[in-house]
């Protein structure tokens, strides 16, 4: 049974139609250059920590919410952290700082807009415990995975064509800021 969700969880992350996900991955990579692999650990693990409490808390029907509000709020997530990529400044924020509490919270609304889906795999399910922790180990393997992608890119353009780090920021923030604003138009 672990490695059923643990499959689930790294399909959920990677699969293509999830676009939303992968493009707050990569608005959520873009400030930082390969060598913060540490700082985008924490990142991506809060995100992942906001997700599994929202899951556990819509699997034992303790949280309710509007599944179409939810959908609108995905891609503010990504608009958000694109804006946020565009003016902060990195010199100040320490490997704890609270900037890590919005991928946490970011992430409590993505697993809002899976909750629904991971409930219904459940079914019947007496223990959530081991679902769940296996869902969010795949998940965590899976944007570790698409995070080695994205560094890979970034090494290639900074690296290779000579592209200053915060040049690399600027577009990849500014292409997903347009995107999410698309995706809120369209879904509103």
């Amino acid at each position: 049974m672990f490695s059923v969700y643990l499959k689930l969880g790294f399909e959920h992350i990677a699969d293509l139609r999830a676009y939303d996900h992968l493009l707050f991955l990569v608005a959520l990579c873009a400030a930082y250059a390969y060598t913060e692999w540490k700082r985008i650990l924490v990142l991506i693990t809060a995100f992942t920590v906001g997700h599994s409490i929202t899951l556990a808390l819509s699997a034992l029907d303790i949280l309710h919410f509007n599944a179409k509000l939810i959908e609108v709020l995905i891609p503010v997530t990504i608009l958000l952290t694109a804006l946020r990529n565009l003016t902060f400044k990195k010199k100040s924020e320490k490997i704890w700082s609270p900037s890590y509490l919005l991928p946490l919270c970011f992430g409590l609304i993505h697993g809002m807009g899976f909750s629904a889906y991971f409930k219904s795999l459940l079914g019947k399910e007496a223990d959530i415990i081991l679902p769940l922790f296996a869902f969010n180990v795949g998940v965590e393997i899976g944007q570790v995975c698409i995070v080695i992608i994205i560094m890979l890119i970034n090494v290639v353009v900074i690296k290779g064509m000579a592209m200053k780090q915060t040049n690399w920021n600027r577009i990849i923030s500014i292409i997903a800021a347009i995107l999410a604003a698309y995706m809120i138009i369209q879904r509103i």
